[in-house]
């Protein structure tokens, strides 16, 4: 099991938009194939530090998720949103393996 960290640096005083945003991959992202962990939002600290997390198998299949996210209509609706309203600065991807616990 692979787990992909997205890093993104948002506008602060565009939190909302980041919210509805994370709220509608909230519905993409587990139908098209990957466990979704999370979405996070600026609550202290940072105000625009914000992440998503989610899981999958392997490499290949994230390949997969992200060609089905691809072609979901809601997917796109949220990408272009987030292209129009521009409350995204910077978006970085990492993917981990779990080393402690359980699954290591």
């Amino acid at each position: 099991m692979i787990t992909c960290f997205i890093r993104y640096e948002i506008e602060p005083t565009q939190r909302a938009d980041f919210e509805h945003y994370a709220r509608t991959w909230g519905a993409c992202i587990p139908r098209c194939g990957a466990e979704l962990i999370g979405y996070f939002a600026p609550h202290e600290g940072s105000a625009t530090l914000a992440y998503g997390v989610y899981s999958m198998p392997s490499l290949a299949a994230y390949e997969a998720y992200r060609a089905r996210l691809a072609e979901d209509p809601l997917g796109r609706e949220n990408y272009a949103f987030a292209q129009e309203r521009r409350f995204i600065r910077r978006e970085d991807r990492a993917f981990f393996r779990l080393a402690s616990g359980r699954d290591a």
